[in-house]
């Protein structure tokens, strides 16, 4: 048990997939202006995290090893994770189309996300069991939503400060994100060594 709380915390703090590994940066960017909007995107992103962990796995252990065809994982894994967000997109756009009309074209593109690709690679990697994968895959999801979340809180309050003519858009959102990952890099004390 322990070992799973240390995987979670490392994914969602830690180790997180925006502000360590620098993945999944467009979303970042890009769906972080309103909260309501970064907290439905990362709730999005978290289930397909999670699912792509348990099916990474899956792949990986039932075809992937047995068959010998290592030249097939990315292949593989897009598949598995362009159904996930298939059925997402329908579920969305049937019981919340708000959140999905909101979400735009960012909700067919967490397909293409490099974070969830990364999580689906990291897994046999890291040589996760079934439940540590699913674990990791949650961690790096909820991790994924508090620095969405975060980052549009800020740019929200940034709409009422005064923000030097040079520094404004793109600018002050990256030396914000440069400074969210040096605060989440303070998280590295948390892990044993």
């Amino acid at each position: 048990m322990e070992e799973l709380v240390l995987i979670f915390v490392s994914a969602s703090l830690v180790n997180n997939f925006i502000l360590t590994r620098f993945l999944g940066i467009c979303p970042f960017i890009g769906v972080s202006r309103h909260v309501e909007t970064a907290l439905g995107m990362g709730c999005a992103t978290t289930f397909v995290m999670t699912f792509s962990g348990l099916l990474a796995w899956i792949i990986q252990e039932a075809l992937i090893v047995p068959f010998n065809l290592p030249f097939m994982q990315y292949v593989f894994f897009i598949l598995a994770i362009s159904s996930i967000v298939q059925f997402l997109e329908m579920f969305l756009r049937k019981m919340i189309p708000s959140l999905y009309q909101s979400l735009g074209i960012f909700l067919p593109l967490i397909t293409t996300n490099c974070a969830i690709l990364g999580l689906a690679l990291l897994i046999p990697l890291s040589q996760y069991s079934l439940v540590e994968s699913i674990v990791f895959g949650l961690g790096a999801g909820v991790g994924f939503t508090v620095s969405l979340v975060l980052m549009a809180g800020l740019r929200q309050r940034l709409e009422f400060a005064d923000v030097p003519g040079s520094l404004q858009g793109a600018s002050i959102t990256l030396i914000m994100a440069a400074i969210m990952a040096m605060a989440f890099s303070g998280f590295l004390g948390m892990l044993p060594v």
